[in-house]
Formats: C-alpha cells, sequence, structure tokens
C-alpha cells in the first residue's frame, strides 16, 4: 500500500509542476520549444553528473536550465538572425544537442547508474526503494522532496509573476510598451522548463515528460482558454492521469508512467470529441434559431 502511494504521490506532483508550466507554452504556440528543452538540456545533465556523481546531485539543476537557455537562445538566434522557419530552427537545435548527449552517455558514464534508458523512460516505479533521508525535521524520500520543492517553486513563480507572464503570453507588444521585458520573461519560462524537466528525469524520463507538459494544458485549452480556469483544469487532468494510469499499470502489470501517459492521451481524446459534439449541437440550434 505505501508502495502504490508513493509511486501516485511522486506521479500527481511530477504532473502538477508540468501542467502549470505546460499552460503558458500551450498559450504561447511553444509546446515543440518544451518538446526540444526536455530533451537538448541532456549534455547539461550529463555533463553535472559527471561533476557531481549522481543523477540528485543539485548540479544538474544549473546544468540542465544552462542548457535550456542554451537552447532557447540558438532557436531564437537561428529563427530571427538567420531567417530560418521556427520549426526547423526547434528541430535543427534539440536534434543536435540530445545526439550529443548521448554520445557523451555512451563515452563517459558507462558502468555508472545514468544510461540511455534512464535518461528517456525514467524509472517511477522504483521511486519506493529510496531510502528515507532527514529533510527540515521529517523523514522523506529525496525524489518526493526535490518534487515538493519544484512544485512549490512553479508556484511561487507564478503567483509572483503572474501579471508578467500573462501580458507577454497573451499581448506581448503591450507588455513591451509599458514597460515590460518579454525576452526576459521568456527567458525564465524557460528555465522553468529546463528546470522542471531535470527533477521530473529520474521518474518519468525525457520522452514522457513531455507528456506531462504538453497534454493537461493542451486538454484544458479544450475548454478554457482562460489563463486560472486553464491551469485548475490542467492541473486536474494531470493528477486524475496520475491516478486512473497507475491502476491501469497495475491492472495490465505495465510501466506506470507509460500508462499515465496514456490516459493524458485518452483524457484529450475524450474532451476533444465531446467539444466536436457540443460545438455541432450549438451550430444546429443556432441555424434552427435563423430560420
Amino acid at each position: 500500500m505505501l508502495e502504490d502511494w508513493t509511486v501516485i504521490i511522486t506521479a500527481c506532483l511530477v504532473a502538477a509542476s508540468c501542467s502549470i508550466i505546460g499552460c503558458f507554452l500551450v498559450l504561447r504556440k511553444m509546446a515543440m520549444v518544451g518538446d526540444a528543452i526536455s530533451h537538448a538540456v541532456l549534455p547539461g545533465i550529463v555533463i553535472a553528473f559527471m561533476m557531481g556523481g549522481k543523477m540528485g546531485s543539485w548540479y544538474l539543476l544549473v546544468g540542465a536550465a544552462a542548457f535550456g537557455l542554451i537552447t532557447t537562445f540558438l532557436i531564437e538566434f537561428f529563427n530571427k538572425k538567420g531567417g530560418v522557419q521556427q520549426d526547423a530552427s526547434i528541430g535543427v537545435v534539440f536534434t543536435s544537442l540530445f545526439a550529443i548527449g548521448i554520445i557523451l552517455i555512451s563515452l563517459y558514464t558507462r558502468n555508472v547508474d545514468l544510461d540511455q534508458e534512464c535518461v528517456l523512460y525514467g524509472d517511477l516505479d522504483s521511486v519506493y526503494l529510496e531510502l528515507q533521508e532527514p529533510f527540515f525535521g521529517f523523514m522523506i524520500k529525496p525524489t518526493i522532496f526535490q518534487l515538493l520543492v519544484l512544485l512549490l517553486v512553479i508556484s511561487t513563480l507564478v503567483i509572483i509573476g503572474f501579471r508578467g507572464l500573462a501580458l507577454t503570453t497573451f499581448d506581448p507588444a503591450y507588455a513591451a510598451t509599458i514597460g515590460i521585458s518579454v525576452m526576459a520573461w521568456h527567458y525564465v519560462l524557460m528555465g522553468a522548463v529546463s528546470i522542471s524537466t531535470v527533477i521530473s528525469f529520474n521518474s518519468v524520463g525525457a520522452i514522457l515528460v513531455v507528456a506531462f507538459l504538453i497534454t493537461p494544458a493542451a486538454t484544458a485549452y479544450l475548454i478554457s482558454s482562460k489563463l486560472i480556469p486553464m491551469i485548475l483544469l490542467a492541473l486536474l487532468f494531470g493528477v486524475t492521469a496520475s491516478f486512473l494510469g497507475y491502476l491501469l499499470a497495475y491492472k495490465i502489470n505495465g510501466a506506470s508512467s507509460a500508462a499515465i501517459a496514456t490516459v493524458l492521451g485518452l483524457q484529450f481524446v475524450v474532451v476533444f470529441i465531446l467539444k466536436l459534439f457540443k460545438d455541432k449541437i450549438v451550430l444546429l440550434n443556432r441555424n434552427a434559431g435563423n430560420r
């Protein structure tokens, strides 16, 4: 029972942090930038791992954040200065940096607890095996503590910087005219994506963290494009998928992180179909009223 709740709580914390950040990515039409960063930070993680010697090292945050900002800068540079289309710029930057990270793993981290599978897929089901450590007088598993801190940081960032994030998301031209730095908030958001990605690596890996970043927010966007309701809905979808996904994994004896991501996709499909039916009914009623 304790094992089950450890996995579920871990998944809920990852989903909550990523869902909040994901809403801004979706509204800014930057979903694929989040995907790019989640892969392109790999060289920074490997370099930091070699310096710190373990996946729990706080060096990883610095390395990931640095390469997240480098990724953002390169995408913007190629797009604005080189005239390369943004989607092409994203593809070039993230595949190149991700490949460099894989090479570094294969060359310098053999026979240690960092490999391609660890980075790509994570190991959510093994979180309960961690030994509890004392933090501020409480015994808690390190991964859960890190995710709690992440959620606190992300929540504080959004609350304190809500005006700047909201204005630069919905009306960057107006934000610039009243003295708000659009580019500064852009890099703050990208840094938050980088940190969220690396802290989530141990649990869900580089590939599946994208599902938590984008899918709950995209599903919520089908219902409401207003920021606060969208964030609340994304949190609801992310946490619900964590519970249902774990139950699915338990029933089929599969990987929890993959099952949760599958449930997230199913949520999106269901909401999408319901929205289509709703729009069709509204259109029929409108046509009937015009007759």
